[in-house]
């Protein structure tokens, strides 16, 4: 098995869930998976991108057995096998322009035929061929397609069969040394001894011209599976407002590698008991093409949501801290737990607990609950201050607040009492409960805050 990504932009939704299918057939089957850099665009590749790939997968838990290796490392590889297709006839250099084959294209589709190329430079003589690659003519070289059919067995869609007549002679490379896209692939796959390619459906067009290279050169052909287009939720092909969002900016925007492993995983593939929540020895113990579904995999950043908090509510309080990079202290552990419940993104800490940290500028008005006076709910928050004021500093945990505050509330009304004591203590229209705030806080910013509130009362 194998995950081939081009160094040309950063790991997006797509090639990581190519990535993971990969990985778990693999791990599944006691295979190998391999890392391999596809990076002979040299225009387009960037290493921050292979970068921003590499890390991506680490990240998600994507580990390799091989590589990565690179294509630009294997010049050597191509070279040998291009010339081999060259000595036996079975490739050929092309000098036609580009306005040369927009002209042949035209001409094939007016006359309603599929549009390939027509073979003009496929019977120049060696010493013609020799003379334009000297004098510097512009070329490329293309392998002959056999004009034959061919068939596969795809392990999600079953028989797929391609007429060669169709498909034309295609361009293989720039030159010995510059391999394009579907022979490079071709070469490194049985270099490699990859036995199964798992990809994306807008992959299967290339897959008989990968497997007409292969009969030529004598290589053995890997068994293919082509996953289904991951779709937008209204259904429109990936865009950056969600599928084709990098990897990276989900980790940044707070959603749990693990989260984020089953929700890709769940992307066109399901369990046996179509079970939501699954960690990855599980989806490895599960994993089975059988299970991939052949239509679109709708992306749903709703769901996504809703893994994510679930995981982050089965994370004990010190590993929340780790991943919000909070030290593990005694009261930054305490506001996790009052926080966790609600809590859909890491970054939803920041919003949901900052007040436990630096209390918010509030209105007075905010103090107020329903139609009680000004005056009441003044002097409800003297007699909890009070009442707080006079607790020994161990006797500040929930339960002994409760105590302490419910006679209070009982007598002079839970909403008069405790409302105005929560917005003062957080600042907010709403927040955890008074109590839950209070033993976080302390005795000493507690009694400060309601200090702060009695004084913007009056």
């Amino acid at each position: 098995m194998r995950i081939a990504p081009s160094p040309t932009g950063y790991l997006h939704i797509g090639t990581a869930r190519t990535a993971l299918f990969n990985w778990l057939f693999a791990r599944h089957h006691g295979g190998k998976f391999v890392l391999r850099i596809e990076d002979t665009d040299l225009e387009r590749s960037d290493k921050k991108y292979e970068k921003d790939i590499i890390e991506g997968l680490e990240w998600l838990g994507i580990s390799w057995d091989e590589g990565p290796y690179r294509q630009s490392e294997r010049l050597d590889t191509y070279e040998k096998y291009i010339n081999k297709l060259l000595a036996d006839g079975l490739a050929y250099y092309c000098f036609c322009t580009k306005e040369e084959l927009d002209e042949q294209r035209q001409m094939m589709l007016a006359q309603g035929l599929a549009p390939k190329y027509n073979r003009k430079c496929a019977a120049l003589s060696e010493s013609e061929v020799k003379e334009r690659l000297q004098s510097g003519t512009s070329s490329i070289i293309r392998f002959r397609i056999p004009e034959t059919t061919v068939s596969f067995k795809d392990l999600i869609r079953g028989s797929i069969t391609f007429d060669g007549t169709l498909i034309g002679d295609v361009a293989i490379a720039k030159d010995p040394r510059t391999p394009l896209y579907n022979f490079a692939v071709a070469v490194d796959d049985e270099e490699m001894r990859i036995t199964h390619v798992i990809r994306g459906e807008d992959h299967i067009a290339n897959t008989p011209k990968q497997i007409f290279l292969q009969k030529a050169l004598g290589f053995r052909q890997p068994e293919y599976a082509h996953l289904p287009l991951i779709l937008d939720p209204d259904r429109a092909k990936m865009s950056k407002r969600y599928s084709a969002t990098a990897i990276s900016e989900y980790r940044r925007e707070g959603y749990l590698p693990e989260a984020l492993v089953n929700f890709i995983a769940l992307l066109g593939w399901h369990s046996k008991e179509d079970k939501e929540i699954m960690a990855a020895e599980e989806l490895v113990k599960e994993f089975d093409l059988s299970r991939v579904q052949k239509a679109g995999a709708v992306f749903n950043i709703e769901k996504l949501g809703w893994l994510n908090a679930q995981y982050i509510k089965k994370l004990d309080a010190e590993e929340l801290a780790k991943h919000l990079e909070l030290a593990p202290t005694e009261d930054n552990l305490k506001i996790i737990e009052l926080t966790r419940e609600r809590m859909r993104k890491l970054t939803d800490f920041k919003t949901l607990a900052w007040f436990f940290f630096e209390l918010p500028e509030y209105d007075a008005g905010l103090l107020i609950w329903k139609e009680t006076s000004q005056k009441t709910i003044l002097e409800n928050l003297q007699k909890a201050k009070t009442a707080l004021a006079a607790l020994a500093g161990t006797e500040f945990a929930k339960s002994d607040l409760e105590k302490t505050l419910m006679p209070i509330a009982q007598d002079r009304g839970r909403g008069e009492v405790l409302w105005p004591l929560r917005v003062a203590l957080s600042g907010q229209e709403a927040s955890p409960g008074p109590f839950e705030i209070a033993e976080a806080l302390g005795q000493k910013e507690t009694l400060r805050r309601v200090e702060l509130a009695i004084k913007k009362l009056g």
